[in-house]
């Protein structure tokens, strides 16, 4: 039997950046990852947030296998919005994938 996965990533950024950062996520990311993510094998959900207290974007996504989750490492447009991310300075920490122990029905 196959375990869930939840893959998370975490972005920081400075304060100043927060309209801009909003904006992207919910405009270009947004135009760009979901059909891209849809595509995909295995994604069950994909969340994106934004914490303008601690200047943090969050992406959490749950996955079929580890095997699809890791798509998301190899995924263009993923990568191509990293970039796009990084040139206005958000710090990205290293993703994990974390196996699902129990999850509230």
């Amino acid at each position: 039997m196959s375990t869930k996965i939840v893959r998370i990533s975490l972005g920081y950024f400075a304060p100043e950046q927060n309209e801009r950062v909003a904006a992207i996520l919910d405009n270009e990311f947004k135009a760009s990852l979901i059909p891209a993510i849809k595509k995909l094998k295995g994604n069950l959900s994909y969340y994106v947030g934004l914490d303008t207290e601690k200047n943090v974007m969050t992406n959490v996504s749950v996955w079929e296998t580890i095997e699809d989750a890791l798509q998301m490492a190899t995924l263009k447009e993923m990568l191509a919005m990293r970039t796009t991310f990084e040139m206005l300075g958000v710090r990205f920490i290293e993703i994990t994938n974390h196996e699902v122990l129990w999850e509230l029905p």
